[in-house]
């Protein structure tokens, strides 16, 4: 029986360890935590976005960071594929808005137990609390040295994840060994991630969610990006799924430096036109108030000083003194509510990290190293990340299938 090295237990790790096995292949998995899937079972807010159920060409598109790269993975390994084996393990699956897939229990737990309970029955040996402190070839095969000891192996894969979310382990080993080996690794920038604000007004608001808005990034006024949806005001500056999808365009952005600017529609289903005849049928109906008490059908009453502010209205303003010209420069600012952005959070609180062992080393068909023979990649350690939505988990789910049956195979010709 041949054997295979897997360093990192992430979802990637675990579905490589799986695959080997069932290819005939002795596996040993190697985890500096005490637990499996970690980041796994901190996603989906706790509940764990397994995938989702929309096309492999649709999963293609949501991935900026080297999608096209998937293909063949996609291919062998799909979410029908994934969505099948975890079902047939007795782990029933629900499908919720935007194609997201969770298990029934909206329990990320749960998951990760089901994972752990496949890799023992798979007879995988897990190696907990142990971390790889060194790879290196040899005799024609891998050497893996921990604090705990030596081990030989005919292949190795490296599933050791990114950079972001360090407490689940993931400290960037895969690409120091990567580099040591002869790899190119690209730079290391946070995506998914929220945005730090130069104004001090959104901490103002902390905790407060909008929904139905759309955010354009810009730098130097021209446009990176724009995204509809929900966003969320922070202490730090804005967070929410539509400035997570922001911050993914602004990391593979090209010659993109910070500061940029941020602009909100409040209101982006309505013409200026129509937005300002609601306006006007709301200061009717309050003609008697200030302005400050006068838009509390149109916005959040927390928001409404802040956008009175950047139109340049006073709160105590009495709504008969408002003049047209005043009105409109309302109806402007509720449509085009500016940020300035200075930066980004740091990418230990990212939730993917956009960079990594670049893919034109990286036999897509295999996961083999195009490098260093019987060497794999998967996962986040790669050059690859994709948007929120399910979308990251299938992608590390794939390449792990891939190079987990490739290794195991192509070492038992």
């Amino acid at each position: 029986m041949k054997n295979v090295l897997v360093v990192g237990a992430g979802a990637a790790g675990i579905m490589a360890a799986l695959a080997a096995a069932e290819a005939g292949a002795a596996v040993r998995l190697f985890e500096k935590n005490d637990i499996v899937g970690k980041k796994m079972g901190i996603t989906g807010k706790g509940r764990c976005n397994l995938t989702n159920s929309c096309s492999m060409a649709e999963f293609i598109s949501h991935t900026p960071g080297n999608g096209r790269f998937l293909f063949s993975a996609y291919r062998q390994f799909t979410n029908r594929d994934l969505m099948a084996r975890v079902t047939a393990w007795g782990l029933p699956l629900k499908e919720e808005r935007g194609g997201r897939i969770f298990p029934c229990s909206d329990s990320a737990v749960e998951v990760r137990r089901l994972f752990y309970r496949q890799l023992r029955e798979h007879r995988v040996q897990i190696h907990f609390n142990e971390t790889v402190e060194r790879l290196w070839r040899e005799a024609g095969g891998w050497q893996a040295e921990t604090v705990k000891g030596r081990y030989a192996a005919e292949a190795c894969i490296i599933t050791t994840g990114g950079v972001s979310y360090p407490v689940t382990g993931s400290t960037g080993d895969g690409h120091r060994f990567a580099a040591a080996l002869g790899h190119s690794v690209s730079c290391l920038k946070p995506s998914l991630i929220p945005f730090v604000t130069a104004e001090a007004w959104p901490g103002d608001l902390a905790g407060l969610s909008l929904r139905n808005v759309a955010g354009t990034l810009w730098q130097k006024g021209k446009k990176i990006d724009t995204r509809f949806g929900e966003m969320l005001f922070t202490h730090f500056g804005v967070s929410g799924p539509i400035i997570l999808m922001l911050s993914a365009a602004a990391a593979h952005g090209k010659d993109i430096v910070f500061p940029l600017e941020l602009t909100l529609n409040l209101k982006p289903a309505l013409t200026k036109e129509k937005l300002d005849a609601r306006v006007q049928r709301d200061l009717q109906q309050y003609v008697r108030k200030q302005m400050g008490n006068a838009l509390n059908d149109l916005l959040p009453q927390r928001l409404i000083p802040v956008v009175l502010r950047q139109a340049g209205i006073e709160a105590k303003l009495p709504v008969s003194q408002l003049t047209k010209e005043r009105r409109q420069d309302l109806v402007e600012t509720l449509q085009e509510l500016h940020l300035t952005i200075t930066a980004t959070r740091p990418v230990s609180e990212a939730i993917v990290t956009a960079g990594g062992v670049s893919v034109k080393e990286i036999n897509p068909q295999t996961m083999e190293s195009k490098v260093v023979p019987q060497l794999y990649f998967a996962g986040e350690v790669l050059d690859i990340d994709a948007f929120t939505g399910g979308y990251n988990l299938q992608a590390a789910f794939s390449t792990g299938f891939v190079a987990g049956k490739a290794a195991a195979e192509e070492i038992a010709e």
